[in-house]
């Protein structure tokens, strides 16, 4: 797991990996600002390939950053068991408080409970979720959007 955590980490391999598995986030220029085991914060500008027509970020791009944020826990999570466990998103609630531009820093709120939920599909084999928390923050702090995450994750047989 500290291998992929230092990976992904890097700038090179996590733009990479963007531009590989998921190229709408990579030119949408989605950036982790901090990973690691206990918080997750990733961000999102606003420019030319990430406006609506209302000069502020389209949604769904604010929904790409909250899933990353979210996401990335979940991968750590995943991959850090023997076998990897599957992991997918079954649920999804967002909340707009204000328009969104410049620099939006999306920041996981529970990571503890994305391991943990993770770790009892190893241990139950049995299909578990746990619902990730992101809040979209503007630079100066003003709560932007609120995103309820709902992660499943899956034992998978060796």
């Amino acid at each position: 797991m500290n291998n992929l955590l230092s990976k992904l980490n890097n700038p090179f391999w996590f733009r990479t990996y963007l531009f590989l598995k998921l190229p709408l986030a990579f030119w949408a220029g989605l950036k982790i600002v901090t990973l690691s085991h206990t918080q997750s914060i990733v961000s999102v500008r606003y420019s030319f390939l990430s406006k609506n027509p209302f000069g502020s970020i389209y949604f769904a791009c604010l929904s790409m950053a909250a899933e990353m944020s979210t996401g990335l826990p979940a991968l750590l999570a995943a991959y850090s068991q023997k076998p990897a466990a599957s992991m997918l998103v079954v649920g999804l609630k967002a909340e707009f408080y204000k328009k969104a531009v410049g620099k939006i820093l999306f920041s996981c709120q529970n990571t503890a409970e994305i391991y943990a939920a993770a770790q009892k599909a190893l241990d139950t084999k049995q299909p578990t979720t746990a619902t990730a928390i992101a809040v979209g923050t503007s630079q100066d702090g003003t709560v932007v959007a609120k995103f309820e995450i709902t992660w499943s994750f899956k034992h998978r047989n060796a």
